[in-house]
């Protein structure tokens, strides 16, 4: 039936400084802009059009302008016009609305709802440019005791046997987006950046392509429920292996990647025939409990011979500070947790905006609750699902991170325009597709360079921030919450995060 959804923005051209070169044509991956002969001009379908800019960027002449498009709906705050939209498109094809990134709503913003400290006079403030500032960390089981032992010469050696941990020159990993949800240049940018920053960069739920072994001191490999790509070798081509049980845009369901992107390389690397769908069940079906659980890390240690850290992924829920103690008992040495507002290649969009819970309160209550066990030092705890800016890095930690993970960000540093339309495999930037003519226009050097260039200029003001507390390691900021002060936020929320209200 014909589509009665009104466009959602429009494509306006300037026909004087249009130089008809057909340059934006070429450059949309959406085929909304074409070239008339008959009218000498570019015409637009403004119902393709998803606001990804590329035509913007590349038009030589600055002839383009995107603008929402006006709509003619009678106002309505119970109707809005979003939901109306959605009404019509379900009511015309009969399927569950597909959307991709991270949730927009306007739920608050805890981190922005957060202040940090500094010192004046009797604590003064560190100078980053003349101090060191050390943003080095570890991630893995941490001993509750070190035991040594004196040699017959006096030689003092450590008896404690260490589990095995992973280094983070900075406290920023570049979380899971797995190849064919992402292009092969996105991946290659993301290990080059994580390789030449001293970090980690996680394959997600596709495998780990063939030419990316060499960076396996850098890799996160990840073991999901679809168990795409999942062998011995690839489990030893990291640094790290992660058990994704569940993912911060979609709690309780699994992944879902369109049979569209999987040509000859992503199928090679995800073990399943070309051009059919990447279903990943909800749950493991050899997981139903926290015993099963731990059989499966215990499993994983045993392919890898004890030497890399097991890390287990949940999504942000109500119960996550049980879940995640859960966890660490059974054996992981990383608890990853992953918020509401992680971003995704395809997720429902009821599921995305409607599931789950703020990454901020979630790890406040799992860091509390690990401390209160007597066990926060058998897991590392890395964050995600909403870090923007190296504010958010600097008070994760501060409320008990010991690392953060970014994915929408970086891809925000590759060119991504966040036009949400990942799921459809047309990314005009090159990013979340895999036609070849579009996975071209990222430059995996470039790309590098630009992702290196965030975490030099966050690790900058981390320092920065470091010094007006008057501490010289990111390790003396970890759970230290008596830097942070609240504004704006209710009682419960202040006890929840374990803050005090600004002023105080």
């Amino acid at each position: 039936m014909p589509s009665t959804v009104p466009p959602e923005f429009s494509v306006n051209i300037d026909e004087k400084k249009c130089a008809r070169c057909k340059k934006c044509t070429i450059e949309c991956g959406f085929g909304a802009l074409a070239y008339s002969n008959e009218f000498d001009c570019i015409l637009a379908d403004d119902s393709k059009c998803v606001a990804c800019l590329r035509c913007v960027a590349m038009c030589p002449r600055r002839a383009i302008r995107i603008e929402r498009s006006p709509l003619t709906f009678k106002h309505n705050d119970n109707f809005t016009d979003e939901i109306r939209k959605n009404i019509y498109k379900q009511a015309e094809t009969g399927g569950i609305l597909l959307t991709a990134m991270g949730c927009d709503k306007p739920y608050p913003i805890i981190w922005d709802h957060l202040l940090i400290d500094a010192c004046q006079v009797t604590n003064p403030s560190i100078d980053p440019l003349r101090e060191p500032m050390e943003l080095r960390t570890y991630l893995g089981k941490k001993p509750d005791r070190l035991e040594f032992d004196v040699d017959e010469n006096g030689d003092i050696r450590l008896k404690t046997e260490l589990a095995p941990n992973v280094r983070l020159d900075v406290p920023i990993i570049f979380g899971a987006m797995s190849y064919g949800a992402v292009s092969y240049n996105v991946q290659k940018s993301l290990m080059m950046a994580a390789m030449q920053n001293g970090t980690l960069m996680n394959t997600g739920e596709g495998g780990l392509h063939r030419d990316f072994y060499k960076y396996k001191d850098h890799v996160i490999v990840q073991c999901a429920s679809g168990r795409f790509g999942v062998h011995a070798e690839y489990l030893n081509a990291g640094a790290v292996v992660e058990i994704k049980i569940g993912q911060g845009a979609k709690p309780g369901i699994g992944g879902h990647l369109p049979g569209e992107k999987i040509d000859a390389e992503v199928a090679k690397t995800r073990m399943i025939p070309v051009g059919t769908d990447a279903l990943s069940p909800a749950p493991h079906h050899d997981i139903y409990s926290i015993e099963d659980l731990s059989q499966l890390i215990y499993a994983l240690k045993e392919a890898t011979e004890y030497k890399k850290p097991v890390s287990v992924k949940v999504a942000a829920v109500h119960n996550i500070a049980a879940i995640c103690s859960g966890i660490v008992r059974a054996g992981a040495d990383i608890v990853t947790i992953d918020g509401f507002r992680g971003g995704t290649g395809a997720a429902p969009r009821v599921i995305r905006d409607n599931v789950g819970i703020p990454i901020e309160l979630a790890l406040a209550a799992v860091d509390d609750r690990l401390r209160q066990e007597g066990i926060r030092n058998q897991a590392s705890l890395v964050v995600g699902g909403g870090i923007r800016q190296s504010a958010d890095v600097i008070k994760a930690i501060a409320l008990g991170a010991d690392a953060v993970m970014i994915g929408t960000a970086a891809l925000v540093a590759l060119g991504c325009r966040i036009c949400q339309k990942c799921n459809t495999g047309n990314c005009s930037w090159g990013i979340a597709t895999q036609k070849p003519h579009l996975v071209s226009r990222l430059d995996p050097e470039v790309g590098a360079q630009r992702l290196t260039n965030l975490l030099s200029a966050w690790s900058h003001e981390i320092q920065e921030v470091l010094g007006a507390l008057g501490i010289n390691s990111i390790e003396s900021l970890r759970g230290n919450r008596e830097r942070l002060r609240g504004i704006g936020l209710d009682e419960k929320t202040l006890e929840i995060l374990g803050i005090k209200p600004a002023g105080r």
